[in-house]
């Protein structure tokens, strides 16, 4: 609580690596407050971050921390804000002795003013006067335009998140955080609380209890919940009942029983809760945004053997509260694999299985996913009519897609051919039946059509259109031949002038395209895309390269065509569906553990 207004913290990582986490909580934020260092500057996670919050129109007051570290430059940082970002900023503050232990922040309206303080207050008047026609036309006029006229305008459009405020500070001291906490009730909008509508709450967040078992962090958006109550999931299209409702205070759970509209807390009792569930009414609650998307994939072995089953185990807890973990288990190899964002995700999960599973593990060297699309248009017919009791007949008509379209699939087969329930068979194995790919890769941009099907009325069962799916469209894939995708990185790099031909070199060994670069007070700007394969350490090359004065941002493009003898295909994992006896034999053994594969 503060000043009557209670504040609900989510204090989210950094590092471009955990950009999952911020992903996640980007639906459920009134506000943000952006994190820039005031000796770093902008970096290139900054952009995205910025970006992202802008995109979903969230009010965002930027903090620019370690005013007291060596090389600080208060009024450099606000000009990148500026002119890299397009970020509308208003500066509240200014600083004395910056880059010393003797850093001290004053308020920039209400206090006399240093040079530095002039130069901000000026930049300010100015993203104010572009911003609000009445103090652009009292701007142009000359009129003195009174700091309470200014902070009272500057208060409104941070709220309308048409601007955005700067503080300064140093956190590690406290310094500038009362400040800080006086800006959040003062500039940014309240939480909208809505008791009376229909309950509506968003899951962000899954983490596991010893005693309470899985626990959903939710954002309230409507109505209130309470300890008992029965709700419905509307992603997984299920009842969920809550056993308890908890609010986090720092690192104490505390009981609460209810929560209201606008409310952050913790709920137990919903065993298969995911994050991105919807309980209650979907109506108010936004869009998802991606920020990242893994392009590494990685190997993890425990150290003991002995490890290998509690290994396992820890795996599947850690990829249900982080599904973009992605996580893999090819039981007949043995093996097991992560899809990761970069090395430090590595080096987090390392210690995360260490001290909280009790488990010492080695990590692979982690690769580029690759992923495959037909080559041509085909067919793929199955029948699969032995050994009885069995029945399916199925043959699809295979196209390559769209970049970006994913998995399209339509039935033309009518119901007096191939029955309703079977066919929903044929479209809920399609999304498993092409996790693999004739290369070892998961087949996108496809479009797949049922064009002709038979079941039979005593010999069909449903898991026979689940046998039969994989084994056609594998044989379709293997006759088109697939082509390999890699994925693309958008990237923008910004270096003195001098180093344009070294780094257009290295560009050009990277498989790099890119436009003609741009000038601007002794940088150059350069736009273009990279292959991620190539570009995996660029970030170490390229600040060697310049001696750290070269800055470079990435961003993912997409997945396009890999030139022949680029990409690399991998081992198909478990058994293949072309082959097709031990296939029908693994498959209907797999169905007393109620796994078709694995």
């Amino acid at each position: 609580m503060w000043k009557d207004t209670q504040i609900n913290l989510i204090d989210t990582p950094g590092h471009i690596d955990f950009s999952a986490e911020v992903e996640r909580v980007l639906r459920v934020l009134d506000a943000a407050i952006l994190v820039v260092s005031a000796a770093e500057g902008v970096q290139a996670h900054t952009h995205t971050l910025y970006e992202a919050l802008r995109e979903k129109n969230i009010p965002v007051l930027i903090f620019i921390n370690k005013i007291d570290r060596s090389g600080a430059d208060v009024l450099q940082v606000f000009n990148d804000l500026q002119k890299e970002l397009k970020a509308p900023v208003f500066a509240l503050q200014s600083c004395i002795d910056e880059g010393s232990n003797e850093a001290s922040v004053y308020d920039l309206w209400q206090s006399e003013s240093n040079e530095l303080g002039e130069d901000l207050k000026e930049l300010s008047l100015e993203v104010l006067a572009n911003t609000d026609e009445e103090v652009l036309e009292k701007y142009l006029e000359g009129e003195e335009l009174e700091a309470s006229f200014c902070i009272s305008k500057a208060q409104h459009l941070c709220k309308q998140s048409e601007i955005n405020p700067v503080l300064l500070g140093v956190a590690k001291n406290g310094s500038g955080m009362t400040e800080v906490l006086d800006a959040i009730v003062n500039y940014l909008p309240e939480a909208k609380i809505e008791t009376d509508s229909e309950t509506s709450a968003l899951v962000f967040k899954i983490e596991h209890d010893k005693t309470l078992g899985r626990l959903a962090h939710i954002r309230m958006f409507g109505g209130s919940l309470k300890n008992r109550d029965s709700i419905r999931n509307v992603v997984a299209n299920r009842d969920e009942k809550v056993a308890q409702i908890r609010k986090i205070y720092t690192n104490k759970h505390v009981d609460l029983g209810v929560l209201q509209a606008g409310d952050i807390g913790l709920i137990s009792g919903m065993p298969e809760v995911q994050v991105g569930d919807i309980l209650g009414s979907k109506d108010g609650i936004p869009e998802k945004t991606t920020l990242q998307i893994p392009l590494l994939t990685v190997g993890v072995k425990s150290k003991s053997e002995a490890d290998y089953a509690k290994l396992a185990e820890a795996l599947q807890m850690l990829s249900s509260e982080d599904p973009l973990l992605q996580f893999e288990w090819f039981k007949e190899d043995r093996e097991m694999n992560l899809h990761i964002m970069g090395t430090i995700q590595m080096e987090i999960l390392e210690m995360l299985l260490h001290s909280r599973f009790g488990i010492e593990v080695n990590f692979d060297e982690p690769k580029v996913v690759y992923k495959e699309t037909p080559a041509k248009e085909v067919e793929g017919y199955i029948r699969y009519t032995m050994p009885k009791p069995c029945w399916a007949v199925l043959r699809f008509k295979i196209e390559p897609g769209k970049r970006g379209s994913g998995v399209v699939y339509e039935s033309k087969v009518g119901v007096n051919d191939v029955m309703q329930k079977y066919q929903n068979e044929v479209k809920r194995t399609i999304p498993k039946a092409l996790e693999q790919g004739i290369q070892g890769w998961e087949v996108t941009d496809i479009k797949i059509t049922l064009i002709e099907g038979e079941d039979h009325e005593m010999h069909s069962r449903p898991g026979d259109f689940m046998i039969a799916t994989p084994m056609g469209l594998m044989k379709g894939l293997k006759e088109s031949n697939t082509n390999l995708l890699e994925p693309v990185l958008n990237f923008r790099i910004s270096a003195p002038e001098e180093f344009l031909g070294k780094i257009a070199g290295e560009l050009n060994q990277m498989r790099a395209i890119f436009a003609d670069p741009e000038f601007d007070d002794g940088k150059f700007h350069l736009e273009g895309e990279v292959p991620a394969a190539t570009s995996m350490d660029f970030n170490i090359r390229l600040s060697s390269l310049t001696g750290g004065k070269g800055k470079v941002k990435f961003g993912f493009s997409g997945y396009q065509n890999c030139p022949e003898g680029e990409g690399k295909e991998r081992e198909f994992k478990g058994v293949n569906p072309l082959e097709e006896s031990q296939w029908i034999l693994h498959a209907r053994g797999a169905f007393k553990t109620n796994e078709w594969r694995l």
